[in-house]
């Protein structure tokens, strides 16, 4: 382990780190198999901080799910728990593009190989199987078994207001879970979502007591989508593969698609700012996600630093 020159001429430890992205929605990687790590919200601001850390869309811890109290009583099916955190610290339930890049990790580390895997999350157990790499060295894509959605009520009539608009505008909102909450809204243009730095307004008001993903979502052609996401505790970002699935099964149901009535599976390509994602739900309601995930580089943080001690 590194250490640096604190700002009063301390010298700090430091803590090895890699950096990731799926579709860019990009993460900092932190391992920490037996769960050592004291990861407070500050901290995890700083080093998402685009100017004064590291620059992400969330932190993944990687912890042994023996190692972490939440993920414990999953240690029998999987080894290793995501421990993942907005960039603004806050815990969330489930990352879609994160548990890609976490499984890619893991391969790279050598602590697991391509083929099936199983990842524990504070959404549940998650399924995945890792493609072996292209013989040009390209990373095989991953696809992950994101579990049934659910459909809190009321299902439609969460309003959705864009800021940054010429006029404010309120679209009806699909309400879907895929292991934390979305709000999907359809739209003829993506432009129509203004900017999306902040939250979109939710009403009515308490309608996601523990905040929302809000997806705007333009039809491409048959089967195919484009969308643009704010993702609770971090913002706009450049994909959300949680909120893919949720825009997949919302398009899927209201174009007459839907496995559960149908008793077919149907696929869609969801194109997103940072890249595309192929979204297929089964008959029995199971989601699946498939995309790329890729490791960018690594190096050693200073927290003494980032929190300028």
């Amino acid at each position: 382990m590194g250490t640096g020159t604190g700002a009063a001429g301390r010298r700090t430890p430091g803590i090895p780190f890699l950096k990731g992205h799926g579709t860019e929605n990009d993460f900092v990687i932190i391992p920490d198999p037996d769960g050592a790590l004291e990861l407070d919200a500050a901290l995890v601001a700083r080093i998402c901080d685009r100017r004064a850390g590291i620059g992400a869309d969330g932190v993944l811890r990687v912890v042994r799910s023996a190692a972490h109290p939440e993920a414990a009583e999953l240690a029998d099916s999987a080894e290793w728990f995501m421990d993942y955190r907005n960039s603004d610290g806050s815990i969330a339930e489930m990352c879609g593009n994160g548990v890609r890049v976490f499984a890619r990790y893991l391969v790279d580390a050598g602590l697991a190989g391509s083929g099936d895997l199983a990842v524990a999350t504070r959404a549940g157990l998650r399924r995945l199987h890792i493609a072996k790499d292209a013989p040009d060295g390209t990373p095989g894509e991953v696809t992950v078994d994101m579990g049934k959605p659910a459909f809190p009520q009321p299902q439609e009539g969460v309003l959705a207001t864009p800021r940054g608009g010429a006029e404010p505008v309120a679209w009806p909102a699909v309400n879907v879970n895929m292991g934390n909450p979305h709000a999907v809204v359809f739209v003829q243009d993506l432009a129509e979502a203004g900017h999306l730095y902040e939250a979109p307004e939710v009403t009515p008001a308490g309608a996601y007591p523990e905040g929302v993903n809000v997806e705007f979502v333009a039809d491409l052609g048959p089967r195919a989508v484009a969308m643009r996401v704010h993702e609770r505790g971090s913002g706009e970002t450049r994909s959300c593969g949680t909120g893919a699935c949720a825009v997949m099964v919302a398009a899927a149901r209201r174009d007459g698609r839907d496995p559960l009535v149908t008793g077919e599976r149907v696929t869609y390509t969801v194109d997103l700012p940072g890249g595309r994602l192929v979204i297929s739900q089964l008959p029995d309601g199971t989601v699946e996600m498939t995309g790329p995930a890729v490791i960018v580089g690594e190096g050693v943080l200073y927290p003494g630093q980032l929190l300028g001690r």
